[in-house]
């Protein structure tokens, strides 16, 4: 019998930690039935804004400022993403009795309906926006709800959702801290260095990653990623089947008989599922995605959703979807020039994948951010390596980069055949440089190979004033 939200909070007091996107439809949630509603966060009410008169208006009392995580008592504190789950504050509060969670971990546990979950390093907002349209291609849209770390919370969804629906979520590794519930079908797209700024170190990173696999139905893996290729191989230990995927054809002998594939061989990608044998799904052309990360983002959402669609549907979806905003989103073309917004690029590896979809376009690349603790020693290869001719540097990492790219061995060839650097702490001035940078035939592309929060909110304020920027040319 499915559980009533109001039952689980009726009579509580409830404490959520950070008006924020998770946060803010989980407070309307909670308040009607909530003994006390509480909400924290570090900023004032007046940075706040209208979200702190939203709060108000439903009988919140507002905690901020540098102490805002003080003397929790609430029955139940729900966590941002953001907030590590062993702050010292947060294990007092769990040691005098609250239950620390957060908006997706009861999601997941209240099990609704079949889930398909998908995390890892890169890829993981496409593969997730491209499992949710082959499931609507499959299902029916009515039947299928997209959310998680895509941006859209689930909890205040929980009671529109029935057994016959399914849903598609994409989890950071912040999420997967604490998240300990059974999905349908975990998805690791790849794992690489990332967020070091704010786990405690690599090791910690990969095993929040992996947390989504100890209770899942099939683990849909990379081959060609060392770690996630380790992960299942730890996996068929088990009695969880496990999909491959894979931009070359799988080795003999490393499939069990419970076991599966997708990979691409001379251009077409072709599965092989017990029971089915080897089938083309369809050529890699049919995907309108440039890149080949995009190919391995498509076999990674075919090897998630098998069985719920068909793969004459999974063509057509490959031949009609353009693409999710800040990734590789085409602004516009101005004297010439292609202006490319990738401000979801947050790490090196991301600036690598999406540099080698630009064909052999001359490039003028924008980069720079805050710091994630990240290495830019291999940037520095990928860029020497691309046809990028101006690298125009900004934000906190702007100095990190530039002696991570001038400190490195290929850079004296690199600058002997043209490479430009253009330094310019200004975000806005950056892309002014950029401009200046570019001419006929080139692509200026923002693809920072860092976070956003040195001078922005999130990635996506950041792309879109740079679609804002471009556009006012």
């Amino acid at each position: 019998m499915k559980i009533a939200l109001d039952d689980l909070f009726r009579g509580k007091s409830v404490s959520l930690l950070g008006a924020g996107v998770s946060n803010m439809p989980l407070a309307g949630t909670a308040a009607p039935s909530a003994a006390k509603l509480t909400v924290r966060d570090k900023k004032s009410p007046e940075e706040l804004g209208e979200a702190a008169e939203q709060l108000r208006g439903l009988g919140a009392e507002l905690i901020t400022g540098d102490a805002y995580l003080a003397d929790i008592r609430e029955d139940l504190v729900f966590r941002s993403p953001g907030i590590r789950p062993d702050l010292p504050e947060l294990t007092d509060a769990v040691a005098h009795g609250s239950v620390l969670t957060s908006e997706m971990e009861l999601f997941l546990s209240l099990e609704p309906c079949p889930v398909y979950a998908i995390t890892g390093s890169d890829g993981k907002t496409t593969t997730t926006t491209i499992t949710s349209l082959l499931l609507e291609a499959g299902l029916g849209k009515e039947h299928v709800f997209l959310g998680g770390n895509i941006g859209e919370p689930l909890l205040h969804r929980y009671p529109k959702i029935t057994a016959d629906d399914v849903v598609a979520v994409e989890l950071s590794s912040f999420q997967l801290m604490t998240v300990d519930a059974p999905v349908e079908v975990a998805a690791i797209t790849n794992m690489s260095p990332n967020h070091l700024n704010w786990h405690t170190d690599m090791d910690e990173y990969v095993w929040a990653k992996k947390r989504l696999l100890a209770k899942c139905g099939r683990a849909v893996l990379n081959y060609d990623n060392d770690l996630t290729r380790e992960a299942a191989f730890e996996m068929q230990k088990t009695g969880t089947p496990v999909t491959f995927f894979s931009l070359a054809p799988i080795p003999d002998g490393i499939l069990r008989d419970i076991d599966s594939a997708v990979w691409l061989d001379d251009g077409v990608i072709y599965s092989d599922f017990p029971g089915e044998g080897v089938r083309e799904v369809m050529k890699r052309s049919d995907i309108r995605l440039p890149g080949i990360h995009n190919t391995a983002n498509f076999m990674t959402a075919i090897a998630v959703t098998h069985g719920k669609v068909s793969y004459d549907d999974v063509r057509t979806v490959a031949q009609t979807f353009g693409g999710v905003e800040h990734r590789l989103e085409f602004v516009r073309e101005l004297d010439g020039v292609t202006y490319i917004n990738g401000s979801i690029d947050s790490s090196p590896t991301r600036t690598a994948a999406a540099l080698s979809a630009l064909d052999d376009r001359p490039v003028v690349l924008i980069v720079g951010g805050s710091d994630k603790n990240l290495d830019y020693a291999p940037f520095a290869e990928t860029v020497f390596a691309s046809t990028v001719h101006t690298l125009v540097l900004t934000g906190a990492t702007m100095e990190k980069v530039y002696a991570a790219v001038t400190e490195a061995p290929g850079y004296a060839d690199a600058a002997a055949k043209g490479l430009k650097i253009v330094k310019n702490p200004s975000f806005d001035g950056a892309v002014a440089d950029a401009r200046a940078a570019a001419k006929a035939g080139d692509t200026v592309i923002l693809s920072p190979a860092a976070a956003s929060f040195d001078a922005f909110p999130n990635f996506m304020v950041r792309g879109r004033h740079f679609k804002e920027l471009v556009m006012a040319f």
